[in-house]
């Protein structure tokens, strides 16, 4: 049985004080999190380290991007060794805003995630479609060769992958895939794997993301191909991100 995982992506929010608030007053609405699933999140860069420190219970913690570099003149960018060294279990990858805004290709986000297994962290792949790919019926094209192609040369550690489904139209607008249409990209990813990895595509985490909320993520969570949720904006609320972690 795959372990649930519930990550919260901050984005671009909160200043420090304002990060080590969110993560206690988080700690104080979870106490206990069920042995049936991970919870982590994902502050900026800024706030890594401070939430790092505040008294650990039982959440994670994530970054929401790396470099696929050790070190050297990269200005501006963190390495994995970097986030392994301040506590980091988990990296999001090629999060649809970062391949739109900033041009990121499947090949390098297939970088990336090398990067982050060979320093010991999990990678948090994202693929998606935009309203234009699913209305013009592209959908399972793009998303498929988005996972084939942000997993190249991975087929030995793809077990170690968490892939997260987040339809573009769907992440901060409010709008929500179905969880019948969520589960039905969930199964076409799966099997995706299984034909690039086998019979490991079993292990792989497939997370749904793009608007999960208390109202819809029972639904989504009674999926049997749906393995957690990336949270955005209901992560910034501690109270809300806990009954999403809380899911039944």
């Amino acid at each position: 049985m795959r372990t649930k995982l519930i990550a919260g992506n901050w984005k671009m929010h909160k200043t420090v004080s304002e990060a080590v608030a969110l993560i206690d007053a988080l700690y104080a609405a979870l106490p206990t999190i069920a042995s049936d699933r991970e919870v982590v999140v994902c502050p900026t860069f800024t706030a890594l380290s401070a939430v790092a420190a505040r008294p650990r219970g039982a959440i994670g913690i994530g970054a929401q991007n790396v470099y696929p570099e050790s070190h050297g003149a990269y200005t501006g960018e963190i390495s994995p060794a970097m986030l392994v060294d301040i506590g980091c279990r988990y990296v999001i990858i090629g999060h649809s805003e970062r391949r739109a805004l900033f041009s990121e290709s499947d090949a390098f986000i297939a970088k990336k995630a090398a990067a982050v297994l060979a320093a010991g962290m999990t990678p948090i792949v994202c693929v998606g479609e935009t309203k234009q790919e699913r209305e013009s019926g592209r959908a399972e094209a793009v998303v498929l060769g988005q996972v084939a192609g942000s997993l190249a040369g991975l087929q030995d550690r793809l077990a170690d992958v968490v892939i997260a489904y987040e339809p573009v139209w769907a992440i901060g607008t409010g709008l929500t895939a179905t969880a019948a249409d969520a589960q039905t990209m969930h199964a076409a990813i799966r099997a995706e794997l299984r034909r690039i990895g086998g019979a490991a595509a079993e292990r792989v985490r497939i997370q749904y993301g793009g608007s999960v909320k208390a109202d819809n993520v029972d639904e989504l969570m009674a999926q049997p191909d749906i393995d957690g949720a990336l949270v955005g904006g209901a992560a910034l609320v501690a109270e809300g991100f806990a009954r999403i972690a809380n899911y039944r």
